[in-house]
């Protein structure tokens, strides 16, 4: 059994880790609803964009225009979106795990993958599959990303696909669901790909101008900018999510060993105590 000096440090040791998580987790919990207020505004935008291209989807063919053309995927781009610190629970390993799945698939089925990283654990995590180029990396992102953040990585898929370099364009992120549920997941920016929805009665009655080829030509571009911009929120919200519940699951772990140590402490000084006490007994006995 440790001593009572030890126990003592032992116990401080944990109490201060317990102060560290506990501000982390309050940080994280801070930033958490930031994330999430962005991650949900943004989703009505997305929704909106979906809307109008579903309408001039209607009126014009939309085939034509080439981020919508599809061809066999021989090479493809993905970008996989992780965290640049760690203490994040399962985050990090959740969207690896989605990452080499599709990675796998990709193999199976003859297509040639290269990669962009969001996060500098991405970025570690890709350097070791020597088999797979990495193309950018992009690290220290802000909780909320602006058009400027993303413009270098949206010039860069956007160029490649049109010059047929690759044939499809994926992003591998995480999915905020709740603050307890998060789940990563894999989606298509180019193509663009959507699904169509129910059009508003204004948007039914609008006119475009010049025309709506002309609009399809402005908007594509920025919707899927909004989209990846959406994806790039929902991993925030997630991250931030992920590493409160860690940092939470520490702080509680840290208390319970604390009172482990303390009866552990407790137990150490009443043995102390029984010891001294039997000694001083039998001591007086000796002497009378």
């Amino acid at each position: 059994m440790a001593s009572t000096q030890q126990l003592r440090q032992r116990i401080t040791s944990v109490k201060n880790t317990k102060q560290i998580t506990k501000a982390m987790e309050m940080v994280a919990a801070s930033k958490l609803r930031r994330a999430q207020e962005a991650a949900t505004a943004s989703r009505e935008f997305a929704k909106i964009a979906n809307q109008l291209l579903t309408r001039i989807r209607q009126m014009t063919d939309v085939q034509k225009h080439p981020l919508f053309y599809r061809r066999k995927i021989k090479n493809k781009l993905t970008i996989v979106v992780s965290s640049d610190r760690g203490l994040a629970g399962g985050y990090n390993a959740n969207v690896f795990k989605e990452f080499t799945s599709q990675l796998k698939n990709d193999a199976a089925n003859g297509i040639t993958t290269s990669i962009i990283t969001v996060g500098k654990k991405a970025t570690t995590y890709c350097a070791k599959l020597a088999s797979y180029e990495v193309i950018g990396a992009y690290h220290d992102f802000v909780d909320k990303p602006t058009a400027e953040d993303l413009r270098p990585i949206l010039l860069t898929i956007i160029d490649k696909f049109c010059n047929k370099t690759y044939d499809a364009v994926d992003i591998v992120y995480t999915d905020f669901i709740s603050s307890v549920n998060q789940k990563p997941a894999t989606a298509r920016l180019l193509p663009v790909a959507f699904d169509d929805v129910e059009i508003p009665v204004h948007l039914e009655e609008a006119y475009f101008e010049p025309t709506p080829k002309r609009v399809l030509e402005e908007v594509t571009e920025r919707f899927v900018e909004v989209t990846m911009m959406q994806y790039m929120l929902e991993s925030a919200a997630s991250e931030h999510s992920s590493r409160m519940l860690a940092m939470k699951n520490a702080t509680d772990k840290a208390n319970d060993i604390t009172d482990d140590l303390t009866l552990a402490l407790n137990t150490a000084r009443q043995a102390a105590i029984t010891q001294e006490l039997a000694e001083i007994t039998g001591g007086a006995e000796a002497i009378s």
